[in-house]
């Protein structure tokens, strides 16, 4: 079984690229910025074969109550709670301070055990930093360098006594067979939308849990968050995501890297679920971000988040239908689900909705099926002349799903127009019921190839 391990500290002391470090993976932003990590994060970590969960923490600050400070630090103590080991890390070339005894005196009193982690020891320049942690009356610290991996033998010592009998073995337990079966793997789902729209609160309503930190305040969520999760029996991998804005008002590096990571969750979502303001409408932005989604082949849901707060909800739910009519043509049918994080109604539509266009984006059409459609709708609707010949469509089959992937072998396939290739996409969302899904149709030139010759292999008179 996998052990968890909890990384705190004060801001900038190393957490986030310790993090990273153990998952062998760049999942959490690092910047020189203090207070970069606001929530806390998961992921599966290790050292030589001993595996556990990790999870990074925003940094511990004294502050007041009510602040988003205070917020942050509350889901550090949560965090805390959950883990069977806490990593409190110390800057040993800046020394001990009196914010890290501040903590350590808390930390003395929590059921949680503690390993003190000298970080930022590379070249023996934290050595006073590192006997000073002697007097924080947690045991005897380890050196290390996160972001060198220097001291990482250390670490895996002090950490074995928290492993289950087997951790540390060499296995291979063939974890990744579940993925043939789309219907039993963890669906990813992903949460975006503009700032303040309400995404971490809508993660926290659908898991009964204030997992997210959330607020009034803009931009909170800087990292995206991912969480494993069980819906009526379907496991689901949650990911919260930074607001994104108009690439002109991204300011400063770390808004740069907040929005490349949220990008970086759409590329690796399934289902996207674009958070709307409904106090706003659907505006440029959003149909942006929807643009996006499409282009990168996912398939899509809209949640009408705020809907406690509209005034006029006919006039909003109707400007929402026109614009997606008029600006985003080619992919219709995506479900727009009003609803309120804050108060839930609504909340019990969303996942059915998500559920629903991943089966659409799974979906495969039988080839034989597919060329009688075909052979209708070019009779309904010929192909263009080009060049004094009209162009044949000989034969359509379907390449892969996720998204519905087409392959049309035509006769001459560069002078088939966009139009007609648009035309065969609405017959295919309409004949086949593929709404709210990107539809894709690559053309090739020649017959049939899966139909073999007559001539062949006959010889000369």
């Amino acid at each position: 079984m996998f052990f968890t391990v909890a990384v705190i500290g004060r801001p900038n002391v190393g957490k986030s690229t310790l993090f990273n470090r153990l998952t062998g993976k760049r999942l959490a932003i690092v910047d020189n910025i203090p207070g970069v990590t606001r929530d806390r994060r998961e992921g599966d970590g290790g050292i030589a074969g001993l595996d556990f969960t990790v999870i990074d923490t925003a940094g511990l600050d004294d502050a007041g109550d009510g602040s988003l400070e205070a917020r942050m630090r509350e889901q550090t103590e949560r965090a805390l709670d959950d883990a069977d080991v806490a990593l409190f890390l110390i800057d040993a070339r800046a020394g001990v301070t009196p914010l890290d005894e501040h903590f350590a005196d808390w930390l003395r009193r929590h059921e949680t055990p503690v390993i003190v982690v000298a970080n930022k020891c590379e070249g023996g320049a934290g050595q006073g930093g590192l006997l000073e942690t002697y007097g924080l009356g947690l045991g005897d610290p380890v050196a290390l360098s996160a972001e060198h991996g220097e001291g990482l033998d250390g670490l895996y010592q002090a950490l074995l006594p928290f492993a289950s009998p087997g951790d540390g073995e060499e296995t291979d337990a063939g974890g990744e067979a579940a993925d043939d079966a789309w219907k039993t793997k963890s669906l990813k789902l992903a949460i975006v939308g503009r700032p303040n729209a309400g995404k971490s609160t809508i993660i926290n309503k659908l898991l009964g849990d204030e997992r997210m930190l959330t607020g009034p305040e803009a931009g909170i969520t800087r990292d995206s968050i991912s969480v494993s999760w069980d819906w009526e029996g379907h496991p689901i991998r949650l990911i919260d995501t930074a607001g994104l804005r108009r690439k002109a008002r991204v300011t400063g590096k770390l808004e740069g890297l907040s929005v490349g990571d949220a990008l970086r969750a759409i590329r690796f979502a399934e289902v996207v679920v674009l958070t709307v303001d409904a106090t706003l409408g659907l505006e440029k932005q959003d149909l942006s971000i929807a643009r996006l989604v499409i282009e990168e082949g996912r398939a899509l849901v809209l949640a009408v988040n705020k809907w406690d707060l509209a005034k006029d909800r006919k006039a909003v739910m109707s400007g929402i239908e026109d614009r997606l009519m008029t600006s985003l043509p080619q992919v219709r049918g995506i479900p727009v689900i009003p609803c309120s994080a804050k108060t839930g109604k609504g909340m019990d539509k969303l996942l059915p909705a998500v559920f629903s266009v991943y089966e659409t984006w799974n979906r495969r059409v039988e080839t034989g099926e597919l060329n009688r459609w075909l052979e209708a709708m070019t009779e309904a609707h010929p192909p263009p002349v080009a060049k004094g010949r009209r162009i044949k469509i000989r034969y359509m089959t379907q390449a892969k799903t996720r998204p519905p992937t087409f392959i049309v072998f035509a006769s001459r396939k560069d002078a088939l127009p966009e139009s007609y290739v648009r035309y065969l996409i609405n017959g295919l969302r309409e004949s086949f019921d593929l709404p709210a899904v990107p539809i894709r149709i690559h053309l090739r030139a020649g017959k049939n190839p899966y139909v073999k010759s007559k001539r062949k292999g006959k010889g000369k008179g």
